[in-house]
């Protein structure tokens, strides 16, 4: 690597990784750096992405727990049922492609905008520490959103966020914090099975795993203190649906043109 492609390579993963932090969707930043900028081919990308995404996640959630805001104990059915559906999901990508499922993506983002701005008053409470989800729904939902995050991964954790806030009434910091220990330790198996297959570039991932444990790490320890972090949460997400909507229709164009 050039030493500008090193210093936008660290800094882009720093910005993707406060984003994955507080909404998600980084990958589309990583992965841009990756195949546009230092030109790795798109599954050598892929593997390579998950170094920065299992660095950046368990960095992040470690400062959530630090500062109380990761409760493993109340959190642990959604823990261990989205990552068997992760695991399911991975074996799945071994030999199907995902691009088959990419229209899934788009429906998925285009809801997930819907659901994101009516009542957005949802999204800003406070946990509910009495609310329970029912298990008859609870597994199957965290199996399936397990799936697809071990499948796709691409927009997994905007889904998860939507199931812990609007469904087991977590608040927006506190299911953060769930979601990168969860996306963590999926990814540790994703890390392992793209090493086995030989694609993983290390030198690159490791460069860009110090952007976005710095990104990740700071963030979660901003968020986890800050008063108005549901409220700074919510505007990001909305901005990162927005972006993923308009690239997955091709209308980033546009949509920049209007700035």
């Amino acid at each position: 690597m050039e030493p500008y492609q090193i210093v936008i390579a660290v800094v882009g993963s720093a910005f993707a990784g406060a984003i994955n932090t507080l909404a998600g969707n980084g990958s589309a930043i990583t992965l841009t750096i990756l195949t546009e900028l230092i030109g790795l081919p798109g599954n050598l990308a892929n593997g390579t992405n998950r170094i920065g995404i299992f660095s950046q996640t368990t960095s992040g959630a470690y400062a959530f727990y630090r500062h109380g805001r990761l409760d493993l104990s109340r959190s642990a059915g959604a823990i261990l049922f989205t990552s068997l559906g992760a695991v399911g999901g991975m074996a799945t990508a071994l030999i199907v492609s995902n691009e088959q499922f990419m229209w899934v993506f788009r429906v998925f983002m285009v809801v997930m905008l819907f659901v994101i701005l009516v009542k957005p008053s949802r999204w800003l409470r406070e946990t509910d520490v009495e609310k329970r989800l029912n298990p008859w729904v609870a597994v199957p939902l965290f199996l399936a959103i397990g799936f697809y995050g071990g499948f796709i991964q691409m927009g997994m954790g905007i889904l998860f966020l939507a199931i812990m806030v609007l469904g087991a009434r977590y608040s927006l910091t506190d299911a953060n914090a769930v979601k990168l220990f969860v996306v963590g330790l999926y990814t540790a198996l994703a890390v392992a099975l793209f090493q086995w297959r030989g694609l993983i570039n290390w030198p690159v991932g490791l460069t860009m795993a110090v952007g976005q444990i710095t990104g990740g790490y700071l963030t979660a320890r901003v968020a986890a203190q800050h008063p108005r972090a549901n409220l700074w949460a919510h505007r990001l997400l909305v901005a990162v649906v927005l972006l993923a909507i308009a690239k997955l229709f091709g209308l980033t164009e546009w949509v920049f043109g209007l700035f």
